[in-house]
């Protein structure tokens, strides 16, 4: 990506001494598994070649087999041209490209779709930019039964799976934004959102009022609530500091000197919550 994104600036300042350059050949190649940041990258692309003037609008439009290929003759054509059409000015993202192509299915329609994909690679090179993506694998079989399709795509990027500690960099941020942005990452979405699920079920089946700190607090019993450690790890249990369990009987005197008292609203009535809430926490955890 870093040779990509160097290649286009140089060539700009070409431009501005004006020096011929001609335009690099922009279509692409992601390959990885799912979740690893291609369609996000694409999504960066077209706003990086809109920024440096070779797309005009930079959108991504993100497609698979179905959105290009009809069911019978005459449907594949106007599918194929209609999303090319949305796409121009942008990057047309096709997920999983090596489904386009089917030789063992003479009634498949996807040869067409690829053909006229070709056309449009060609004939509108300086207003489109299009990236396939799947697994390496499987493209590499597909570029073989394509050449016409290897020999329009300039540039191949391997998407690697992230690393433990990449998956707990990605896990922190989304806690701190709680606006997760990467895919796979998606693994880490899910564990999170699990996370909380055990964490509502803790709370609403507690007594006592709700309050604040009750709800930004997640306690060792949240985390290995999950499966990972209870059927892989069987790590002995870790006993939950006090100051992370709710009490069930008579409020105990605080330890340390209490902060500033919250409003009487910062803290919910429990009779309203927990007669519906634990019926669903248990439905969705299990």
């Amino acid at each position: 990506m870093r040779e990509i994104g160097a290649l286009l600036l140089v060539d700009n300042l070409r431009g501005r001494f004006g020096l011929s350059a001609s335009r690099p050949s922009l279509h692409m190649c992601f390959t990885g598994s799912p979740g690893t940041g291609k369609t996000t990258l694409a999504a960066r692309m077209g706003e990086l070649l809109r920024e440096l003037g070779y797309l005009r609008k930079g959108q991504l439009v993100s497609v698979t087999r179905d959105d290009l290929v009809g069911q019978y003759v005459g449907h594949t054509a106007p599918k194929t041209k209609e999303v090319l059409k949305r796409a121009l000015g942008g990057v047309l993202l096709i997920d999983e490209a090596y489904y386009l192509y089917r030789p063992d299915n003479e009634r498949d329609y996807g040869q067409e779709a690829i053909e006229i994909l070709l056309q449009f690679m060609e004939a509108h090179r300086d207003d489109l930019v299009v990236i396939l993506a799947g697994y390496r694998s499987r493209m590499d079989v597909f570029f073989q039964s394509n050449p016409g399709m290897a020999s329009r795509i300039g540039h191949h990027i391997d998407f690697p799976d992230f690393s433990l500690d990449e998956l707990m960099q990605i896990a922190e941020l989304m806690l701190a934004r709680e606006q997760p942005r990467f895919a796979n990452a998606r693994s880490m979405r899910n564990a999170i959102d699990r996370l909380r699920l055990r964490q509502a079920r803790r709370i609403v089946a507690g007594a006592g009022p709700i309050g604040r700190d009750d709800l930004i607090r997640l306690t060792a019993t949240d985390v290995r609530g999950s499966r990972v450690f209870s059927d892989t790890l069987a790590t002995p249990p870790v006993a939950t500091p006090p100051s992370a369990v709710r009490s069930t009987g008579p409020a105990a005197p605080p330890s340390a000197a209490p902060g500033p008292a919250a409003p009487p609203s910062a803290a919910l009535p429990p009779a309203a919550l927990r007669p519906a809430v634990p019926s669903l926490a248990t439905e969705l955890t299990g």
